[in-house]
């Protein structure tokens, strides 16, 4: 793949971070061939010509430069014939602190797998001109619904306090075959851990790391519309554990675990962030943010 074959992400699109880990590379780029196997040496090496792998300061770097465990270094990714996704999201509110949206499905919040360009954060970066935008949460890619970013770097943190320390109510609705050998509401607690592939996750025994409280809204038809509260926010929490209920989300084609194909834009994963309440940090007032879509 040669550089006139990629999409360079524009200029608004931020790096991406890692962290190196401990091996036994002697330069950067061979560490970074083994990191992303799918990625050519040739490909890496084209991105380091044209300053495309810095350090944490931002500071362009060469591929022979020595590799060492814990050294953070920021790349900008870049993918040739990146998806179009026909779906258009929504502003539902814009204020000098946050932009609240509504996220089609099938477009990933921010730059992962086959996607730079193609992501909410792209799209609003380009929108509104605005660099510093960032994503105070994050949902799957087949997930619609609310997404809440920050305009203001030096309010940020007071946000994303409200995540991390689950003072945000979030609620989300879904539809799934019906359950009517249990009582409703119910609290669903069990321990969530990586899985195979390595983009999946798994029930296991030993300490609950995640809570989900499960109600029914309706029971009319084939699908039960679910109403579904994330008490914690493991990767995969709501679709693992109505899998695991017996009643996999509709259309979701990981759990159980489906053979991959290209995105259906049919048969859209049946699960939305309907809303976000919480108590702004810096006012006080009480905001609540609703989707307009429809499962």
């Amino acid at each position: 793949m040669s550089a006139a074959d990629t999409q360079p992400a524009p200029a608004a699109v931020p790096p991406s971070r890692l962290q190196l880990p401990p091996g036994p590379w002697t330069s950067l780029l061979d560490g970074l061939c083994a990191r992303f196997p799918a990625i050519d040496r040739a490909t890496w090496l084209d991105r380091f010509a044209r300053g495309r792998v810095h350090d944490a300061q931002g500071r362009p770097l060469a591929a022979d430069t020595a590799y060492r465990a814990g050294m953070e270094i920021r790349y900008f990714r870049e993918v040739a014939r990146e998806p179009a996704i026909p779906f258009a999201e929504r502003v539902l509110y814009r204020d000098a602190r946050l932009l609240v949206v509504d996220k089609p499905h099938f477009l990933p919040v921010a730059p992962t797998g086959a996607f730079v360009q193609e992501t909410l954060l792209g799209r609003l970066q380009r929108q509104f001109g605005e660099p510093a935008l960032a994503p105070l949460h994050r949902l799957d890619r087949g997930t619609a619904g609310v997404v809440m970013f920050s305009r203001e770097p030096a309010t940020r943190d007071a946000y994303q306090a409200l995540f991390r320390e689950r003072r945000i109510f979030k609620r989300y609705e879904a539809l799934a075959a019906p359950l009517p050998g249990l009582r409703f509401p119910l609290l669903h607690r069990s321990r969530l851990v990586p899985g195979e592939p390595f983009f999946l996750m798994r029930e296991v025994e030993g300490e609950a790391n995640s809570e989900t409280r499960i109600e029914v809204i309706a029971r009319d038809g084939p699908l039960w519309r679910y109403g579904l509260e994330p008490l914690s926010g493991r990767k995969h929490q709501l679709r693992v554990h109505m899998a695991s209920l017996g009643a996999p989300i509709a259309n979701d084609g990981f759990y159980p675990l489906a053979a991959q194909a290209q995105d259906d834009f049919e048969r859209p994963l049946k699960l939305l962030a309907r809303s976000l309440r919480f108590v702004d940090p810096l006012d006080a007032v009480e905001r609540c943010f609703v989707s307009g879509f429809e499962l």
